[in-house]
């Protein structure tokens, strides 16, 4: 019994090992399908190259407004935020003790006038006189000396009068450029005047805006051995990641190298209608720098990530998979350029790379997207 359950179970092994070497031949001669993966062409374009900074943006002129007199603040007539133009009244300064003095000052000139007046009158009488030995020559230099004190007495009063007309002008503070004002430092009621700490308000010129561009110093010994920036075209992207529509240009440099961080400043103006930038926002500059002529350029997609280096997936001639090491650099778009590794005319894997391998055999199918993508100058 023993014997005849053992020949059985050889039996059986034995025509599962056949059964299993007659399916793997089976498999074997039928071969592997082609696993299809979609390509795209390495394109050649030519590539600008840009820099880009963190910046910030300011007024191109920033007044600072502060009271010139002492005295309570009457009222404020600008609304804060708003456009103003120069000469535009923002404050007003209790006047009455201004306006006094005023009156007193034109008061004095008057006085100090006539009495000049009979000076005069008094000396051109005794001249004569005293020519003819009628008077002594003692009347003589008092007349020349009232005379003169009268003047002196008349133009000093002059300039007091002018003095207190310029204090009453000053109770009247306006703007003294266009642009927009900032929000009021002192409120209806307070005593203000010239030994306050605070300003009153400022206003500042936003169209064009300046943008202020911390430069290091190796990018500028750099830009200046390459001729500059005065003629660079400049992008300004804003704080959502929107491209400013307007190109701005470089205004100037700094006079001197920050010791404390390096960096030498460097502004930019940007039009500014309709006043939509303000001072004080963060923002980025891009400054298109030089041309990569004739890069090669593949899909971000194509691009495979291996332990810290980068490959692409080629096709050959045979349909085989080449896995190809390659150096890339900037973006532009979707795109990325590849600076060593490939060439025109060569396809690369776009969709399917997870499932080939180095000398895998694949079916290529052309990918449209890949097709129609250009590279765009104003991508990162």
């Amino acid at each position: 019994m023993d014997k005849k359950k053992t020949g059985t179970y050889l039996f059986i092994v034995i025509l599962s090992c056949l059964l299993c070497i007659s399916g793997c031949g089976t498999q074997q001669a039928g071969g592997a399908a082609p696993v299809k993966v979609q390509v795209a062409d390495v394109v050649m374009k030519d590539v600008p190259v840009w820099s880009e900074w963190t910046a910030s943006t300011d007024g191109m002129v920033n007044a600072t407004i502060r009271p010139q007199v002492q005295g309570y603040l009457l009222g404020q007539r600008y609304k804060e935020g708003d456009y103003v133009r120069k000469g535009q009244l923002l404050f007003e300064i209790d006047d009455g003790t201004f306006r006094a003095a005023l009156k007193q000052a034109k008061s004095r000139v008057d006085q100090t006038k006539v009495d000049w007046e009979n000076a005069q009158a008094n000396l051109t009488r005794i001249k004569p006189l005293a020519e003819d030995n009628a008077v002594s020559a003692k009347d003589l230099d008092e007349a020349i000396r009232a005379e003169g004190s009268g003047r002196a007495s008349f133009e000093a009063a002059v300039a007091a009068a002018e003095k207190a007309e310029l204090d009453l002008k000053f109770t009247r503070i306006t703007s003294p450029i266009s642009g927009i004002a900032g929000a009021a430092r002192a409120q209806v009621g307070n005593l203000v005047g010239p030994g306050s700490l605070e300003e009153l308000t400022t206003v500042s010129t936003v169209d064009p805006i300046k943008v202020n561009v911390p430069m290091t110093e190796q990018e500028y010994l750099r830009d200046m051995r390459n001729g500059g920036k005065s003629k660079a075209q400049l992008e300004l992207v804003l704080a959502d990641g929107t491209v400013h529509p307007q190109e701005g240009r470089f205004s100037f440099v700094d006079r001197q190298v920050d010791v404390g961080t390096g960096t030498i400043k460097v502004a930019a103006l940007f039009p500014n209608p309709g006043n939509f930038l303000r001072p004080g926002q963060f923002a980025r500059v891009r400054a298109k720098t030089s041309t990569l002529k004739s890069v090669p350029l593949v899909p971000q997609r194509a691009i495979i990530e291996v332990q810290g280096s980068r490959e692409v997936a080629v096709v050959n001639a045979e349909n085989k998979i080449e896995m190809t090491p390659v150096k890339t650099g900037s973006r532009v778009g979707d795109l990325w350029v590849v600076e060593e590794g490939l060439k025109a005319g060569q396809k690369v894997v776009v969709e399917g790379t997870q499932k080939i391998r180095q000398g895998s055999e694949v079916s290529p199918q052309p990918i449209q997207a890949a097709a129609s993508n250009q590279p765009s100058p104003k991508g990162r």
